[in-house]
This record gives C-alpha cells, sequence and structure tokens, in this order.
C-alpha cells in the first residue's frame, strides 16, 4: 500500500505588531481604570501638577535670591528647568514605578513575571503607566516655553535640533537610571531611599548648574551619573555661553553617549540584580 502522505496547513506568520499586543492591553487596561474614577483621576492630576509648581518654585526662589548662580541667570534656569524636568518626568511616566519592585521582591510576586513567556523587565516597564505623571511634563513644558521665549537665543538649524535631541536623551538617561535603581534593589531589598537619591537626586541636580558643585560631585553628575547632559550642557549651548573651565557647552551634542552610558549601567545592574534573586517562595 503505498504510503499516504499526511499534510499539515502551513503555520501563518505572526502579523506584525503581535509581539507587542500583550504590553499594549495591559496599558490599555490600567489607562482605562484611571480614567474610570474621574474625581480621584483629578485630584491625581492637580496633586502632581501642584508637585511640579513646588519644585520650580524652589528653583525660582534661588536664583531670586542669588540673580546668577554659576554664571546662569532666571531666563536661563528656566530652559535649565525645563529640559531637565520635561525630561525626568517623561522617564518618569514610563519607568517611574520601578521603585515598586522590593515590595514585589518581599511578596515573591515577582515570580509571576518569571513565568511569562516575556522579558522581566519589559513586563515590569508595562505594567503601569500613571496619567497623573503627564501633569509634571506639562509644567515643565510650559517652563520650558518660557524659557524659550525669555532668552535671546540666535536660532540656527543646530539650535532646532539640539532641543528636541537633548529631550530625548534626557529622558531614555532618566529611564536608564530607574533601571539601575531597580536592579540595585535585588541586593538591597529596602534600600529605595539610597536608590531614590540617585534617580530624584539626579533629577534635582539637573536643575542646578554643574559649575557650583565642587569637583568631586562635578564628577559624580558629569561622569558617573552624566545628568548634567540632560539641561546643563544643553543650556549652555543653546544661550551660546562658553561654559566653565573642563565644561565647554560642546559636550551637550555628546548627550546620547551618556544616555547610552546610563543604559549600559543599567544592563549590567539589571543583569547582576536577576541572576542574584532567588523565588520569595510566595
Amino acid at each position: 500500500m503505498a504510503d499516504i502522505a499526511v499534510r499539515t496547513p502551513a503555520r501563518r506568520p505572526d502579523p506584525a505588531g503581535s509581539r507587542w499586543r500583550p504590553y499594549a492591553a495591559v496599558l490599555n487596561s490600567r489607562i482605562r481604570a484611571q480614567r474610570s474614577y474621574r474625581l480621584s483621576f483629578a485630584g491625581e492630576i492637580l496633586g502632581a501638577a501642584l508637585l511640579g509648581l513646588v519644585e520650580f518654585a524652589e528653583v525660582w526662589l534661588v536664583f531670586r535670591q542669588a540673580k546668577v548662580l554659576g554664571g546662569l541667570d532666571m531666563d536661563a534656569a528656566l530652559l535649565l528647568f525645563g529640559l531637565s524636568n520635561l525630561a525626568f518626568a517623561a522617564a518618569q511616566l514610563f519607568c517611574g514605578h520601578l521603585d515598586k519592585l522590593p515590595t514585589l521582591i518581599r511578596l515573591g510576586m515577582l515570580d509571576i513575571y518569571h513565568l511569562r513567556p516575556q522579558p522581566v523587565l519589559l513586563q515590569l516597564i508595562t505594567s503601569d503607566f500613571s496619567l497623573r505623571r503627564l501633569a509634571r511634563a506639562g509644567v515643565a513644558l510650559v517652563v520650558l516655553a518660557a524659557g524659550l521665549v525669555r532668552n535671546d537665543i540666535e536660532w540656527s538649524a543646530g539650535t532646532v535640533i539640539l532641543i528636541p535631541l537633548t529631550v530625548v536623551c534626557g529622558t531614555v538617561l532618566f529611564a536608564g537610571l530607574f533601571v539601575v535603581a531597580a536592579g540595585c534593589q535585588f541586593f538591597l531589598i529596602d534600600g529605595a531611599e539610597l536608590t531614590n537619591s540617585f534617580t530624584y537626586g539626579g533629577s534635582f541636580a539637573a536643575t542646578q548648574p554643574a559649575s557650583v558643585f565642587p569637583a568631586p560631585l562635578r564628577i559624580l553628575f558629569c561622569v558617573a551619573i552624566p545628568v548634567a547632559f540632560t539641561a546643563y550642557f544643553p543650556t549652555l549651548a543653546v544661550l551660546g555661553l562658553p561654559g566653565p573651565a573642563g565644561l565647554p557647552s560642546w559636550l551637550a551634542w555628546c548627550a546620547p553617549v551618556a544616555a547610552a552610558w546610563a543604559w549600559v549601567l543599567a544592563a549590567v545592574m539589571w543583569r547582576f540584580g536577576t541572576r542574584h534573586y532567588q523565588s520569595g517562595g510566595g
């Protein structure tokens, strides 16, 4: 008897974008859940906006008393604050909830993420999306717009390219710092306060002229944790200021390198952290 060939139907290729559908579904559910309670959502938006205004008030008070700080006046400080806070708020929108990782580790809930066939870090990043943080970004955007209007800027193609490049690279850099902090939690567990000094503390340092810091802090914020590239160097470049000795304004164009360095640190720390992790047994 002749062999009968059994033909199986050809497997259709996955449609484009199907890999990202689970993440999009989770994000969509988070967004719908936040918007369903309108009064609570409005309160969170108002609270986030007030937080952004308070942070700006701190910078305004400093420059109102000092007049000129680190070679920058109040108008330049608007540009400095707008660039740094807009980048940080965007990064916080996507990665700020990684500070909940210690709770997941202690309760053994991180094991759930290891059971799913997706990268753990990507699952954590897409596990939440706090719309209230858009209010903080809105405050920073308004301050940035005021800084662009009030300063005497010599507009050119380079300036037009540098401003959005700075915001994008600053967002990527701060997001990398959030991942670095999350990777440290595998070792520290209850060390959120310590890691926040590098994330939220780095955000505050980015709103100050790097030239006012002593040499050790300059090395920290310009090399090790290069938050100076998120606003200070771009502000010098946009305003045409030469910058202090050792901190030339052309370093603003090295923001992509600084962002890449932050993610090198993030990849190393996250890899070490996940290898160190042992199941919580929950």
